[in-house]
């Protein structure tokens, strides 16, 4: 038997409503399988504020040094609220960030699917959608402007100004370009690299380091799209594109972009991961604090999420591609929530507990 200690940080508004349903799916996997889930729950995000004076509690640190892996969920409350909260406590830059910089998650996957038989979620038009979707975005996580050198102040003559500083070293760049080389290898061979190379001289040097890591690839073809274009080319045709690796803020906006042409981020689960198999999971869409405690959230983004922890954290690969099968089984079978889904649109409308339910049910066939 294979003990596996999992820090769950459930976070704030729906966090904790789908990350409930997460755990049902791995109380399926862990009675079918010689493992067993060590779950320890802890503080974290706005709430976390509120209750311990810190959106990430010292606890709450020394149990994710502790863990082999982390599963967070979404953080932050509404506009009023979260002027409560000092600004260097405020969830993103005083919980996620941190969290980020301690595990060194400089890897972020966000896969981007849709099959052709579930299209009707997507905004986008059928022939558009094509055979389905099915792209990786490969994020840089730990570097880039969001964990440069910041100045908020006033000049001499009165006027206030602002300074955030974009900066990246060499390893930080071809750490990340090795990792999204080895995945676009082992998928369709191609690797589309996202940079802004004709403004920023951040991409100048991201792409030099590009050339020479691609020399250790050479069954790859890479093909250079500037970030813009990219944006325009996932609405026109996003089955063009297959792995996609971009720097930190880059790949914040064209993954959020790619839950759009989904239909909603509520479709896209996310692994952030570092050396030495340090790693969190956590859906990519927000807290929404407006459906909060409605039991009316997808959790599907969540229960993806801890389907990817199986497969990269602890190698369970087929077990990952049960729990894949089993929330798309649920969606063809005409179920939905009122999140992904109108009234009208030929689905039955389920809450986020009688979803999990569902998935659960599919899991224990399979």
């Amino acid at each position: 038997m294979t003990t596996y200690k999992i820090a769950i940080l459930a976070g704030d508004g729906i966090g904790p409503e789908i990350t409930k349903e997460g755990l049902k799916v791995l109380e399926v996997i862990e009675q079918r399988n010689e493992v067993n889930f060590e779950i320890t729950e802890a503080p974290f995000g706005a709430g976390a504020y509120f209750s311990h004076g810190s959106s990430y509690p010292v606890e709450t640190q020394k149990l994710v040094d502790e863990a082999d892996a982390v599963v967070k969920g979404p953080i932050g409350l509404s506009h009023e609220e979260s002027k409560k909260i000092p600004i260097d406590e405020l969830p993103e830059r005083g919980a996620l960030l941190p969290l980020r910089k301690q595990l060194n998650t400089y890897a972020n996957y966000r896969p981007v699917y849709l099959p052709k038989s579930l299209a009707h979620f997507s905004p986008l038009k059928p022939e558009v959608i094509g055979e389905g979707i099915d792209i990786l975005m490969v994020r840089e996580l730990v570097g880039g402007l969001y964990f440069g050198e910041k100045e908020l102040g006033t000049d001499d003559s009165g006027k206030r100004f602002v300074r955030e500083v974009l900066e990246y070293d060499e390893d930080q760049i071809s750490n990340i370009l090795h990792t999204a080389f080895k995945l676009a290898a082992s998928r369709k061979g191609v690797l589309h690299n996202i940079h802004k190379s004709n403004v920023l001289k951040s991409s100048v040097l991201w792409n030099e380091i590009l050339d020479e890591v691609a020399r250790d690839y050479s069954d790859v073809e890479v093909i250079h799209t500037l970030v813009d274009a990219a944006a325009t080319a996932l609405c026109l045709n996003p089955a063009q594109f297959d792995v996609m690796v971009m720097e930190n803020m880059f790949g914040d906006i064209l993954s959020d972009q790619g839950g759009g042409i989904l239909g909603s981020l509520g479709l896209m689960p996310s692994a952030c991961l570092g050396p030495n198999n340090r790693a969190y999971y956590e859906p990519s869409h927000g807290s929404a604090p407006d459906i909060a405690g409605q039991n009316i959230a997808n959790p599907y983004s969540m229960i993806g999420s801890m389907a990817m922890m199986l497969e990269y954290s602890f190698d369970m690969k087929d077990e990952a591609r049960n729990i894949w099968n089993a929330m798309q089984a649920v969606f063809a079978q005409g179920f939905s929530t009122s999140d992904l889904s109108k009234p009208g649109s030929g689905v039955t409308m389920l809450s986020t507990d009688a979803f999990g339910d569902k998935v659960v049910e599919q899991l224990k066939q399979g």
